[in-house]
């Protein structure tokens, strides 16, 4: 297939492009490089538009073929979301609401969504599936789940397919490919730690340590990066137009605490990463782990890198390649 990727510059955007091309698909990357890396690229052909100018957008698709598009571009910062409300809103409620209206005005039926396990909120279950309550607690969660109500709507209404993935914490590398994480800042607990082994980054900081869990640190499920590519291949691939809406959650179904995640970069690094505990952020929920069981049946999703330790060697081994290579 002939596939356009929005935001294929970025960190899960790129490692699906890899994943795409693996399988032999044609693939365009639509990418403002506002946050994304022109070395992510993998020498696909680049569309720079921003998706918030709908003239531009939908000339730069119309009569190319694309038989579907996979859509990461978004703003995905927790803490700015709550000082930027609007622009979130703007940037990721509107850009999308403009690649549909582009899509459907150059017949392209198919559109695979990056959403988030934000969208869920404080969990009231052990695992979460696709039908546990929806209560984001931050502006960023609202603003996906916005997305979503507004193309199941589409999907309800036309011949439009939309398939949704939410994703938990994505984390890790693609070594072979020379691909990893790269985001400034940095938010992510990985990379942040990291950083901090290696002297590239601030001090370690554990935001909070009273949350009700085994040892008193936030519990999250980390799912490898080219675990959720497949599954955006798997997804895109499944897909037909005519009108369909599906939504699946991404994860491995384990829960990892902060101080069990540092303890496994510390195992790679070989080396103690020392850390401080600051207060709980606002909008952290204590526990988010995902049943993927639906994936797992209907996509044939099989996640290949559960264990922790896995995903933090391939998280240094582009730490250590990205410091030497690219800084």
């Amino acid at each position: 297939m002939k596939l356009l990727v929005t935001g294929g510059a970025g960190y899960v955007g790129s490692h699906s492009v890899r994943a795409l091309l693996d399988e032999g698909h044609d693939v365009v990357v639509l990418d403002n490089l506002s946050t994304g890396h022109k070395w992510a690229l993998q020498d696909c052909e680049l569309i720079s538009v921003d998706l918030r100018d709908e003239t531009n957008l939908l000339r730069s698709i119309k009569n190319r073929g694309f038989d579907g598009v996979l859509h990461f571009a978004a703003k995905s910062l927790v803490g700015e979301s709550k000082n930027q409300p609007a622009l979130y809103y703007q940037n990721n409620v509107g850009g999308t609401t403009n690649l549909v209206r582009a899509m459907q005005a150059a017949d392209i039926q198919r559109l695979v969504f990056s959403s988030t396990a934000a969208i869920f909120g404080n969990p009231v279950s052990d695992l979460i599936d696709e039908k546990h309550p929806k209560t984001p607690i931050n502006v960023y969660g609202q603003t996906k789940l916005v997305v979503e109500h507004l193309l199941q709507a589409v999907a309800e209404s036309s011949d439009f397919s939309a398939t949704c993935l939410r994703y938990f914490n994505a984390a890790g590398a693609n070594n072979a490919a020379n691909l990893g994480e790269w985001h400034e800042p940095e938010t992510h607990l990985i990379p942040n730690a990291l950083r901090a082994a290696a002297g590239t980054g601030n001090a370690l900081t554990l935001f909070g340590d009273d949350y009700p869990t085994t040892d008193g640190t936030c519990v999250r499920d980390y799912i490898h990066v080219d675990d959720l590519a497949s599954a955006h291949v798997a997804a895109i691939e499944k897909m037909s137009a005519g009108g369909n809406f599906n939504v699946y959650n991404l994860g491995n179904g384990n829960g990892y605490s902060v101080k069990e995640v540092i303890a496994a970069c510390e195992k790679a690094v070989g080396a103690e990463i020392p850390f401080t505990i600051g207060p709980r952020r606002e909008g952290d929920p204590a526990t988010l782990v995902a049943s993927a069981q639906k994936a797992r049946d209907e996509l044939d999703w099989n996640p290949q890198f559960g264990a922790i330790d896995k995903i933090a060697q391939s998280a240094w081994n582009w730490e250590c390649y990205r410091r030497d290579s690219l800084a």
